[in-house]
């Protein structure tokens, strides 16, 4: 009995040892108090907003546009021959002033031309002298020796009529002969630059060929396409024309030109006579004076040709309008609002104007309220957002609501009994 007994206590006593531990660890399990967990409280969403302002505003429109001359021709020949001589500025991109000569094609055969002409008519008048002496002498001797009406012919009427004709006919011939060389020279008509240059020393010509492309420095314009709100904004009629250009209305031109930002004064001097069937804009076109000249002056660089420019075109006057930053337009007309009890309110809003600094809008939001500037994703109806000012200081910190624990505080602690407990970060 006592071999069974030990084996028995050999085999018992370590599976007793071992329940009792399972037990014990059981109860322990139990009677542990648990973490409390603590229910987030979501943190609000820090915006920086921006006051709406009421006060008289003036619109303005953004258009942009390419500069053109008002005035551009190609020079053609109106004679044939070589070219004798070309003016040095004659050239791609050169300048010249009105009454330059340009091109000069040979001219001999047409002064020849001219004497021929000259010595006809030397001809014809004399002849013209001969003939009315003979007219007279006819007329006398019929007046001694006639009876009654002479004839046209006896007075030698139609001789004296093919005399006159036959002198016009040289005299005309002469005209001809002295336009003809005159068109030897071509002359600038106006005031410009060379575009392209077709033609060059030596070079035979006939009539009608192509010599060059001028334009004029005169004046400048730029056809700068409306909408419907756009001309309703400027306060454009659909059919204008300026009296002038001193009482066109003015707007600025700018553009970056030789590594700076350039503006230019101009004019709006008239609109197109008819809507564009593919865009559905009207153009209205804008005109600067002397763009090579005082324009450039002022400016520091020329307006020059083939720039493409932004236009700034002031508009009506408004006497009271809300005006805010143009970083505050979510949409194409939609504002958020700061409410002073620390949530979000989503307004639509009817714009009036926009420029990449300012809005100007009418109705959705009262003066003095303050609209988020920044950017907020997921904004919705109610949401909690601290408001700061330009200064990061909140603007209503009564009605802010309570921050939940950061991350930093979201670890386990231990509280007096050395029991563990974890508050969850919001």
């Amino acid at each position: 009995m006592s071999k069974i007994t030990g084996r028995l206590l050999l085999i018992g006593l370590p599976l007793l040892i071992i329940g009792g531990f399972i037990v014990l660890f059981i109860i322990l399990g139990a009677t542990q108090p648990r973490p409390q967990r603590e229910i987030p409280v979501p943190r609000p969403a820090a915006v920086f907003v921006a006051e709406a302002v009421q006060n008289p505003v003036q619109l303005t429109v953004a258009t942009q546009g390419e500069v053109s001359p008002v005035t551009e021709i190609g020079l053609t020949s109106q004679v044939a021959g070589r070219i004798t001589y070309v003016n040095p500025n004659f050239t791609q991109g050169g300048f010249f002033e009105q009454g330059d000569v340009l091109v000069q094609v040979e001219d001999e055969d047409y002064r020849l031309a001219v004497i021929r002409a000259e010595a006809l008519v030397t001809q014809r008048r004399q002849a013209l002298i001969r003939e009315e002496a003979e007219a007279a002498l006819a007329a006398e001797e019929w007046r001694a020796i006639g009876d009654g009406d002479a004839s046209a012919l006896t007075l030698r009427e139609p001789q004296l009529a093919d005399a006159r004709a036959q002198l016009a006919g040289a005299e005309a011939s002469l005209r001809e002969a002295r336009l003809s060389l005159s068109r030897t020279r071509i002359t600038a008509p106006f005031n410009g630059r060379v575009r392209e240059k077709l033609a060059d020393l030596g070079q035979y010509v006939t009539p009608g060929a192509r010599i060059g492309e001028i334009f004029s420095t005169d004046t400048a314009q730029v056809r700068l396409p409306f909408t419907d709100a756009d001309l309703g904004r400027a306060g454009i009629p659909v059919a204008f024309s300026a009296a002038d250009y001193e009482s066109a209305p003015v707007i600025t031109l700018g553009a970056n030109l030789g590594g700076a930002w350039r503006e230019w004064q101009g004019r709006i001097v008239r609109t197109d006579s008819a809507i564009d069937p593919q865009t559905r804009t009207l153009y209205a076109i804008a005109e600067v004076e002397d763009p090579y000249g005082e324009a450039a002056e002022a400016a520091g660089a020329p307006l020059a040709m083939g720039l493409f420019v932004e236009a700034r075109v002031p508009g009506r006057d408004l006497s009271s309008a809300i005006t805010l930053p143009r970083s505050t337009l979510r949409g194409a007309d939609q504002v958020l609002v700061a409410r002073p009890d620390g949530t979000l309110s989503v307004r639509t809003v009817e714009v009036i104007d926009s420029t990449p600094e300012r809005l100007v809008i009418a109705g959705g939001v009262e003066p003095g309220e303050y609209v988020v500037t920044s950017p907020l994703r997921g904004a919705a109806d109610g949401m909690r957002i601290r408001a700061l000012d330009s200064d990061g200081e909140p603007l209503f910190p009564d009605g802010e609501p309570v921050a939940a624990p950061s991350e930093a505080d979201a670890t386990p602690s231990t509280d007096d009994a050395g029991n563990a407990s974890v508050a969850s970060a919001g």
